[in-house]
């Protein structure tokens, strides 16, 4: 199946919750929930939005979510990292998706905005929608994760559901495991490289998928 446009795939009932997350900083939390499909009244031409329904809209299917925010006319740049990230799952979730790709959403947050994320990434697998989270990071993956799926340079090198695999050794994988030991044992045949001090690899990409 081939789309050609984000909306083609929201009408197939998927959607993508980016890492910049499309979302106006300066513009209220209510207007971005509606962005590009702001809600309207009135008899054609002269429709206009109809800001209260959407207010409303906006607020409940928040709560629904579990977010609560006292102004909703407050800009959404004044929210917190994980506020911002949690408004746009529940944007998706509304406009019909049934299943969430979710691209490094905790990538910029600490430990506590990491965790708000987590949260929502829960709840939303729980309201019966599969969650495809895109991560370079095993403990939130293995927090949420239903089945794990790390790539490698385009290829699939594990698939393994919750129950056949550690954290332990998830990391393993996610951190280039083998490819650091073969490098080791390469190294330890130069004179004066003490292998056990070599860092771990913290650039590897690597992908999990928390599918209901």
């Amino acid at each position: 199946m081939h789309f050609t446009t984000p909306r083609q795939a929201l009408d197939r009932g998927i959607a993508t919750v980016y890492q910049d997350l499309a979302v106006v900083p300066l513009m209220p939390v209510w207007r971005n929930f509606f962005l590009g499909s702001e809600m309207t009244k009135g008899p054609w031409p002269v429709r206009r939005l109809d800001i209260e329904k959407m207010k409303k809209t906006a607020d409940e299917e928040l709560r629904n979510m579990g977010i609560v925010l006292d102004n909703l006319d407050q800009p959404i740049g004044t929210l917190s990292g994980g506020q911002r990230q949690c408004v746009a799952i529940a944007r998706a979730v509304y406009f019909g998706a049934r299943v969430l790709i979710l691209d490094e959403p905790t990538a910029a947050l600490g430990v506590k905005q990491s965790g708000v994320v987590l949260k929502y990434v829960a709840a939303a697998r729980e309201r019966g929608l599969g969650v495809i989270f895109i991560t370079h990071n095993p403990h939130h993956a293995y927090m949420v994760g239903d089945h794990f799926s790390v790539l490698r340079l385009g290829t699939m090198e594990l698939s393994a559901e919750r129950s056949e695999i550690t954290l332990e050794e998830l990391t393993n994988h996610m951190a280039g495991g083998t490819e650091l030991a073969a490098l080791k044992h390469e190294l330890s045949q130069v004179r004066g490289v003490d292998v056990n001090e070599l860092p771990e690899d913290e650039d590897v990409t690597a992908s999990a998928g928390a599918a209901d």
